[in-house]
């Protein structure tokens, strides 16, 4: 079976148009108490994109006690939920049509994602993704916080023998090689080109990955 696996967030979500409106009202709860002065670290989290967000707080606020770190992931969560729900985000241009079409061409869709499961589902939801996308993996169900893990599931699951892991950080680009797939870079809004570089091929828009992936038959 030919499968593309997508990352999410960067890659199918464009998650800033959600990211600074959420990560401003947590860290508002902050401040409320005393516990913050200025804006939210917007340009710190930006820089760690697409790592769990245990790991984000533990950036972003590493002298709070832990307690506060749970609770800040807790409510930033459900604060991105809340605003995808209102239709506060969006994809990035051509993801409907890119399923449709690889959904003709025999493909199965599937999604791999450090994003937790309930803001995956909501994404998933608003944006009737479940058209076309087979299943919905998180880091949640992975026993390590390895993307490759994640991949490997999907592969196990559901018998893939081709295919490629489209996405825009690194830990994309090496799940997709430690299972033997092509590993699409996306030059999208948080990639690095350090990272990019690792890639078998990169691509600046969703609608280019028809041909890249006519080239992987090729290689086939």
């Amino acid at each position: 079976m030919k499968a593309v696996i997508f990352d999410m967030d960067g890659t199918l979500f464009q998650t800033g148009t959600v990211l600074e409106q959420s990560l401003e009202e947590a860290f508002a709860v902050l401040r409320e108490r005393g516990d913050w002065q200025g804006a939210a670290p917007i340009k710190a989290y930006q820089s760690i994109m697409g790592v769990p967000l245990p790991a984000v707080w533990e950036a972003l606020l590493p002298e709070k006690s832990d307690e506060t770190k749970r609770e800040m992931d807790s409510y930033f969560l459900e604060r991105l939920i809340a605003n995808i729900s209102e239709g506060k985000g969006g994809l990035y241009p051509d993801v409907r049509r890119v399923f449709a079409e690889l959904s003709t061409q025999g493909y199965r869709i599937f999604i791999a994602s450090n994003g937790l499961v309930r803001y995956l589902a909501a994404i998933v939801e608003y944006y009737g993704l479940d058209e076309w996308v087979t299943e919905t993996f998180s880091i949640e169900q992975a026993a390590t916080l390895d993307k490759g893990e994640l991949v490997r599931m999907i592969i196990e699951k559901y018998g893939v023998t081709e295919g490629a892991v489209v996405g825009d950080r690194l830990s994309d680009i090496r799940a997709a090689k430690a299972n033997g797939l092509f590993a699409v870079g996306c030059r999208f809004d948080f990639a690095q080109e350090q990272e990019l570089k690792e890639a078998d091929l990169v691509i600046d828009g969703l609608a280019d990955l028809r041909k890249v992936l006519a080239q992987v038959q090729v290689r086939g």
